[in-house]
């Protein structure tokens, strides 16, 4: 995959003429007395996630040091995620708490990043004046700028989209999330798919892929930091396209990395998941068996009037080839309740699709409108919010039920677990099966980091017990 490395945009600088990306980041400053301190909290997916290690990264580079604490913060920045209406919600009312801390420290400024700063930057001043951070996600290049911009005393805003930034050559702080093990990289920005319930197109811009090298410069640096375990994100992650390099090959290339040993991908797309990226799940051993696959409805005509772009029989169909091609895969989605125009058959019929299919796991909600949406503008908004919340219980109810008993069905089988960290109670080893299933180990069996093979013993419904298989079970001939 030597050639996948030197793909670039057509018209960019060649590498042999600038500085190699292996070391394009910009390098840590100094930290001093006089160090100006950052605490960050982060709302929403693993996208969020991945936009909050880069902006610690811009920052530190600034020569900003990271607290714990947002009392002992000169700037406290919160992350959001503009996809439902409650997160927006708890955004407003997080910002508001916060500012509770300038009892102990006066010159406090608090800021917003990411997708709500840009849909909601007209509303902000008004409903949110403490606000003095506004940053969108296209803005993070300028954080450090904007940052002490803000603690200057004035109002610093940027939420402009724009239609190239992937953010080459600039790293995020490894670790961030806290485990060392696993962590993000990604691949795309943005959205062409317009589903009319969906903001992401509004507020992350139109669909760009971030360069192969540049890729594989993120996964061998976070490699050479002893991480594990990479995901690789993309709002539609497998529609990945740059020059003649397609996802699926983009996938063979980051598993090839040396000490990268389980490679993840979120969120795929059911109409752009090719044939050759079901090769490659069935053929690369580091590419987890594990595919999160968003439905949303098991109805064609809420299908239609979300603009998903496929049928019910079209999604079954490409189940089907999946668990054809890896039989063990393990396969979550989404599901959305009370969409616009939602019936009870609809409903019924979505309920149907969970029995037949019994997905691993699944993100369930209620439909809420988002303003600037085509829903929100063309379609109604009509079905009660207790015909919501009901149906939203009959789809939580009955996919406790499949996870339940997907992961009873584990016990007493064998699973190779990736070690990440103690749980947050010290009482045991947490780690996850290629399978994305939790899993808790005994103290002292492994250390993070370690892959190891174990028994499956007991299953609480939403994680699984374990204990390590000793070297002479494992040389044990099969029964």
């Amino acid at each position: 995959m030597t050639s996948l490395v030197q793909i670039r945009r057509p018209g960019a600088p060649d590498p042999a003429q600038t500085r190699d990306l292996e070391e394009a980041s910009e390098p840590a400053a100094e930290v001093g007395p006089d160090s100006l301190r950052i605490y960050m909290e982060t709302f929403g997916c693993q996208m969020n996630e991945a936009d909050t290690a880069l902006v610690l990264g811009r920052l530190q580079a600034d020569g900003w040091v990271r607290v714990d604490d947002p009392g002992a913060a000169d700037l406290v920045l919160v992350n959001t995620c503009a996809v439902r209406e409650k997160a927006e919600s708890r955004v407003y009312g997080r910002t508001s708490q916060l500012l509770e801390h300038r009892s102990r420290n006066p010159n406090l400024v608090i800021g917003i990043t990411g997708c709500m700063a840009e849909h909601l930057r007209d509303k902000l001043e008004t409903r949110a004046p403490h606000v003095r951070l506004v940053a969108g996600p296209d803005s993070y290049r300028n954080i450090a700028a904007l940052a002490r911009q803000a603690v200057a005393g004035e109002r610093a805003v940027d939420v402009a989209l724009d239609k190239t930034e992937v953010y080459e050559g600039l790293d995020g702080q490894l670790d961030h999330r806290g485990d060392g093990i696993s962590s993000y990289v990604t691949i795309q920005r943005g959205c062409d798919k317009f589903c009319t319930f969906c903001v992401v197109p509004f507020t992350r811009g139109r669909e760009r892929g971030v360069p192969p090298r540049e890729v594989l410069r993120q996964v061998r640096r976070h490699a050479a930091a002893g991480v594990r375990e990479i995901t690789l994100l993309g709002q539609t992650v497998n529609s990945y396209a740059w020059e003649d390099v397609d996802f699926a090959a983009l996938l063979r290339a980051v598993a090839a990395v040396e000490g990268i040993e389980r490679v993840r991908f979120t969120s795929p797309y059911p109409v752009d998941f090719s044939p050759a990226v079901i090769e490659v799940l069935a053929s690369e051993p580091k590419v987890c068996p594990y595919v999160h696959m968003p439905v949303q409805s098991g109805s064609d005509p809420v299908l239609a009037r979300m603009r998903r772009g496929y049928t019910l029989d079209e999604y079954r169909a490409l189940v089907d080839r999946l668990r054809a091609a890896v039989p063990d895969i393990a396969i979550s989605t989404d599901l959305m309740v009370g969409f616009c125009g939602e019936t009870e058959e609809d409903h019924r019929q979505t309920l149907a699709l969970m029995e037949a299919v019994e997905f691993d796991f699944a993100f369930m909600f209620a439909y809420s409108d988002r303003e600037i949406t085509y829903a929100s503008k063309k379609l109604e908004d009509d079905v009660p919010h207790a015909v919501k919340q009901r149906r939203l219980r009959e789809v939580i109810a009955l996919q406790e039920r499949h996870t339940r008993a997907k992961h009873a069905a584990r016990v007493g089988t064998r699973d190779r677990v990736l070690v990440v960290r103690t749980t947050k109670r010290g009482d045991k080893l947490l780690g996850r099966t290629p399978h994305f299933r939790k899993v808790l180990l005994p103290l002292g069996c492994a250390e993070p980091g370690e892959i190891v093979d174990v028994e499956i013993t007991a299953s609480t419904g939403h994680s699984l017990h374990a204990r390590r298989l000793t070297q002479a079970e494992l040389t044990e001939p099969s029964a």
